[in-house]
């Protein structure tokens, strides 16, 4: 993490000189070695070098205007106006513009929602591919997590319209939300949540009507994220259709009608929210609202819930990157803060159990970046017809979705602790990172939704951990240059998670589901640590991220006796190379591998 700190000197300072810094004027893609170093990896070599002077520009605005706007923008939360001058129910949002202006980047200046669903975008000639389009979320969710659901969404929904909507739809809606052009874009949403069903949607019981030829939706949706969206996509019943999640389909919702004037639905309330205060989520009241079925749906089985999965795959991965994205700014805030905090006569990044704090920061950081890569890069292959690949994603996204968002809480709690108590204040950014990182938890699905995805779909129903496993060893076996026993050690290791997993999806165990995706997700990011160390200090580049994949072996995947007095002399020599910014050699990498 190269960071051109200006730190005075102690006889020179001034009071306010001793507390310590931030990350904010710093270019967060410029400091982001490890970015950076995986790019090589993961981006074929010209679309690295055509995407590396817009993600330097997308880094310098994160870490400068677009920090600024989003804390503007969480002390000035949207406002609902249910009614106009006349009484009429024409509800608005009210904005804060400092909002606006982040839509303008988000949307319009770096077109995150529209990348890769259409070509020529940042002069690319083709659309843009998963494992650089995330790159663009990672860098702005380090400091606008809440805009990033609604550009999520406006991605996704456009996707799910293209794929599965009526030509009808596609013709009034799909270009202008594909858009770049601030005047005309149409951003989405997707409504889904009812009192009567958050994750057990078959409960859902909005109802779609046909009425002179036309369809029409009536009910309540209790939790609408993007509430101002101008097309939104309902999951609903039409009715007669059968109970349950057979009977769902969807339908394209828009805002206004042909003639400008507001379909009949409203916006009821806004919710009060812990975190993401920038974005506006409320609850809707559908009274007749016009509407578009994708496909023809009526009084029998709909594909509504097996359509709309697709979204929730991509929103899955989309909340992995922003996990990834928000821990990066957290470990940075974290280092920035312990190298520019005096305590007891020296800053604290040179105290023993800080270090170790700071190396427990870093290690999930450099999991969750591997991972959302790596998942990237198999979702690409998926989409161009790759089988291998669509069974190895159905898996690896809810692992990165579950332990992901999990230990963003953990890392952005931990930053907070490393600046001391004014990282409570909300004067500086780490309140909001712990507020907002608790949202992963809940959207799309909570850890023990996804964990039980994993075990009853994804393992006891394709078996996409054998091809898990199989990936994993085949990537090892190419990695010359590790170590033997090393290498040898985490192939048992991947043998056991797969058999251990195995095992509690056949038994049915519920109560063991989070400890088998846990054991997978670590089996797998030790793999994709080490084997991205080799690749790079065999080109000569940096091996860190070896030291990386021994921390997560020795702290995830082995026992530990809490009452057991060890040297820890691994974890010391590790850390006094991994909390340096120089480049770890392969050779040296190897050599503390064997201790």
């Amino acid at each position: 993490m190269n960071m051109n700190l200006n730190i005075k000197k102690r006889d020179e300072r001034q009071l306010e000189d001793w507390l310590a810094q931030d990350c904010h004027g710093l270019n967060f893609f410029e400091i982001d070695n490890s970015l950076k170093d995986l790019l090589t990896l993961y981006l074929p070599e010209d679309l690295r070098q055509h995407m590396t002077p817009i993600y330097q520009r997308l880094g310098e605005i994160a870490g400068n205007r677009l920090d600024d706007l989003a804390r503007l923008c969480d002390r000035h939360a949207p406002v609902l106006h249910p009614r106009d001058a006349r009484g009429r129910n024409r509800d608005w949002i009210e904005f804060h513009p400092a909002y606006r202006e982040m839509e303008k980047i988000g949307y319009g200046d770096f077109g995150i929602h529209c990348m890769s669903r259409k070509a020529g975008v940042h002069g690319w000639p083709e659309k843009i591919p998963p494992m650089a389009k995330y790159v663009f979320q990672y860098l702005f969710t380090q400091s606008e997590f809440g805009l990033m659901c609604p550009i999520s969404v406006t991605d996704t929904s456009a996707m799910l319209l293209e794929r599965y909507g009526p030509e009808v739809a596609k013709d009034k809606y799909l270009a202008r939300m594909q858009s770049q052009d601030m005047d005309e874009i149409y951003m989405g949403g997707q409504f889904m949540t009812e009192k009567i069903g958050g994750s057990e949607v078959a409960n859902l019981a909005v109802t779609a009507r046909e009425e002179n030829g036309e369809w029409r939706l009536y009910g309540d949706k209790w939790f609408c994220s993007c509430a101002d969206a101008e097309v939104c996509l309902v999951l609903a019943r039409p009715e007669g259709a059968p109970e349950g999640n057979s009977g769902l389909a969807i339908f394209a919702v828009p805002r206004h009608l042909d003639d400008g004037e507001r379909n009949n639905y409203r916006i009821v309330r806004l919710k009060d929210k812990m975190g993401t205060k920038s974005m506006a989520s409320g609850e809707i009241i559908f009274d007749g609202a016009l509407c578009y079925p994708f496909g023809d749906v009526g009084a029998k089985r709909n594909p509504g819930l097996r359509q709309m999965m697709d979204q929730v795959s991509m929103s899955r991965l989309s909340h992995g990157v922003r996990a990834a994205g928000m821990m990066r700014r957290c470990l940075n805030e974290a280092m920035v803060s312990s190298k520019s905090r005096d305590v007891f006569g020296e800053p604290i990044i040179n105290k023993p159990l800080l270090r170790r704090q700071l190396l427990k920061l870093m290690v999930p950081t450099e999991q969750a970046l591997s991972m959302v890569m790596h998942v990237a890069s198999i979702l690409h292959k998926a989409e161009s017809g790759d089988k291998d690949a669509e069974k190895l994603n159905r898996i690896l996204t809810p692992l990165v979705k579950f332990r992901a968002c999990r230990d963003n809480v953990t890392v952005a709690t931990g930053a907070l602790e490393v600046r001391g108590g004014n990282g409570f204040i909300e004067d500086w950014v780490n309140s909001r990172l712990v507020r907002d990182a608790h949202t992963g938890l809940l959207w799309e699905g909570t850890s023990n939704i996804n964990a039980l995805d994993i075990t009853t779909r994804a393992i006891a129903g394709v078996g996409a951990h054998e091809s898990l496993a199989e990936d994993l060893k085949d990537r090892l076996q190419d990695a010359k240059n590790l170590p033997g026993q090393f290498a040898g050690e985490l192939s048992g290791l991947v043998d056991r998670a797969k058999k251990f997993a195995e095992e509690i999806a056949a038994s049915g165990n519920e109560t063991q589901a989070r400890q088998a995706a846990d054991a997978l997700y670590h089996v797998t990011t030790a793999t994709l640590l080490a084997t991205e160390g080799e690749a790079l200090g065999k080109a000569g580049g940096d091996a860190r991220r070896m030291l990386l994949s021994r921390l997560v072996m020795d702290t995830r995947l082995k026992p530990h006796d809490p009452l057991s007095n060890s040297d820890g002399r691994f974890e010391i020599e590790a850390g006094n190379c991994l909390l340096d910014d120089k480049p770890v050699p392969l050779d040296v990498a190897a050599d503390l591998l064997r201790i």
